[in-house]
């Protein structure tokens, strides 16, 4: 009897669930494509300028810190929660992007067009990260369904791999910073120089 394999595979069933991030679905012709043009550098502007979210958090913060998610991605739905301990320090604005599956684009643009999208979002993280698929499809969403399109050729443009992908000026170097994965509270207050929030 070999006892080697049964550790083999347990060792890779941890492994896998210490992962912080998705990594895009391949897609052939995009791989092509990425591998012809070199990625665009990583600004704010453009992301203020080319994408549409919705904002969670202090409106009046002079901070904001820019979130790439799929609507399909469980480690993006655990750094919304890391993320709300810090809502009082700074605004967050959620960009959503179709990587994963047809369904990813399909719900971020029903979250967009929500009346409370901050209400929506939490109901479809928390039945991502119970593992029921998250919230249905809305109806008359093709405006925000291109927009969902719109975000994603710039998540695509800047050479992202994985989601969540978090983008912000450093609250106390200004510097820009950038960091694809989820993060517990203390490291995403730590990577964008907020304090640690109270226990």
């Amino acid at each position: 009897m070999n006892l080697l394999k049964p550790v083999a595979i347990a060792a890779a069933l941890a492994a896998s669930l210490l992962l912080t991030a998705c990594d895009k679905t391949p897609d052939p012709a995009a791989a092509a494509a990425a591998a012809k043009a070199a990625p665009a550098p990583v600004t704010i502007d453009a992301i203020k300028a080319e994408t549409t979210g919705f904002t969670v958090g202090s409106p009046m913060s002079v901070r904001t810190v820019y979130v790439f998610f799929d609507a399909q991605c469980p480690h993006c739905a655990a750094l919304w929660n890391s993320a709300k301990p810090l809502k009082s320090q700074t605004k967050f604005v959620w960009i959503p992007v179709g990587v994963i599956n047809k369904a990813s684009t399909t719900q971020g643009a029903t979250i967009l067009s929500s009346k409370d999208p901050s209400a929506t979002m939490e109901e479809n993280e928390t039945s991502i990260l119970s593992k029921q698929g998250g919230i249905s499809a809305g109806s008359g969403i093709d405006d925000m369904v291109a927009k969902v399109g719109k975000n994603t050729e710039l998540f695509n443009k800047f050479g992202f791999e994985s989601i969540p992908t978090v983008v912000a000026l450093h609250a106390q170097t200004g510097l820009l910073v950038k960091k694809e994965g989820s993060m517990p509270t203390p490291e995403l207050a730590n990577f964008l120089g907020l304090a640690q929030p109270a226990q």
